[in-house]
């Protein structure tokens, strides 16, 4: 089971994992020793021995405090996530520069805040789907997806609902339209659309509004909070504070 770990004296942190004792492998110059030669290690005795006397303590990682800028399958990223010792809460970066490296951590001063800058539609995918089950005219299809882009960028963040459907990017979230604008894009449709073309971009939209390609996607930017500075001067409320729950934290 991995341990979080922090160094109180000097805010070390040390991820300890079941992998701290593998042994390295490099080439061997003896031939009688074969073509590899083993390299112990311990990489937790060795945190021990740099912090001999200093006051170590464990830290939980908090649910849902998972961020980064790359995507959930990028391996060489920096990204952030939140402890806490059970008085207070800090914040971690994890890091590596190469694939054949193992993560760093290290104790950031601060918040994590995470700031909306964006209502995405899925254009492509809403105009294929389209063509796929009501076979409208592109020029029709063209127009309800310039509709839909309108409609949502007039859309505030705090009336969307997230769904569960989960983005590749920690800092995009689905959400679904809300009422009143869904209504307002069916009003609309009324002056686009006339008999069974509306009944068709009507069934359209009653079938995808709370999944598929008419979910909207939430774009949120990362802003490391210094201590002292403002919150509400550093970026306004958003939603959701986190967009995934972090399952654990990679050696």
């Amino acid at each position: 089971m991995n341990q979080l770990i922090r160094c109180v004296k000097c805010d070390k942190i040390f991820l300890r994992t079941p992998f701290d004792q593998w042994p390295e492998y490099e080439p061997s110059q003896d031939p009688s020793m074969g073509s590899l030669r083993t390299l112990k290690k311990d990489d937790f005795e060795d945190f021990l021995r740099n912090h001999r006397g200093h006051r170590l303590e464990d830290l939980k990682v908090i649910e849902d405090s998972f961020v980064s800028e790359k995507d959930y399958f990028e391996p060489v990223k920096t990204s952030y996530f939140k402890a806490t010792n059970g008085k207070e809460s800090f914040v971690i970066r994890k890091s590596r520069e190469k694939i054949s490296e193992p993560m760093q951590y290290e104790l950031i001063p601060g918040d994590l805040l995470l700031r909306c800058t964006g209502i995405q539609i899925q254009a492509e995918e809403i105009a294929k789907q389209l063509e796929r089950e009501q076979g409208l005219p592109r020029q029709k299809i063209a127009t309800f997806v310039k509709l839909y882009q309108r409609i949502a960028d007039s859309m505030e963040i705090g009336n969307l609902e997230r769904v569960a459907e989960e983005s590749g990017n920690p800092l995009e979230v689905y959400c679904k339209m809300d009422d009143t604008s869904l209504a307002f894009l069916l009003r609309n449709c009324r002056n686009v659309f006339e008999g069974q073309q509306y009944l068709d971009i009507e069934q359209f939209i009653e079938g995808h509004k709370e999944n598929g390609v008419l979910l909207l996607k939430a774009i949120f930017h990362l802003q490391i909070v210094e201590k002292g500075e403002s919150r509400s001067e550093a970026a306004s409320p958003s939603f959701p504070k986190f967009p995934r729950s972090m399952k654990g934290v990679e050696q």
